[in-house]
C-alpha cells in the first residue's frame, strides 16, 4: 500500500475526487498495520529465555503477561 495513494485527494486514473470515507479506509489501514506489528513483536519476545530478556532488562513474568495479550490490546 503506498502512502501516496491514501493521502491524494484525487484518483489518478478518474481524476475524481475520493470520498471522505478515504479517512476510514486510512484507519483501518493503520489499525490492521498497528495490529499485525504487535502480533509480530510479542511472538519474538515469546521466543526469548530467561536470560536473554534479562539481558534486555525485561522481567520474564512481564514478558509472558505481555506475550498472553490479544493482539489489539496495547
Amino acid at each position: 500500500m503506498s502512502s501516496l495513494l491514501l493521502n491524494a485527494p484525487q484518483s489518478a486514473a478518474h481524476g475524481v475526487t475520493l470520498p471522505r470515507r478515504a479517512g476510514v479506509f486510512r484507519q483501518v489501514a493503520t489499525a490492521i498495520s498497528t495490529y499485525t506489528t504487535r502480533r509480530a513483536t510479542r511472538r519474538a519476545l515469546a521466543r526469548l529465555d530467561a536470560n536473554m530478556l534479562r539481558d534486555i532488562g525485561v522481567d520474564p513474568l512481564h514478558a509472558r503477561q505481555e506475550v498472553a495479550k490479544p493482539f489489539w490490546l496495547s
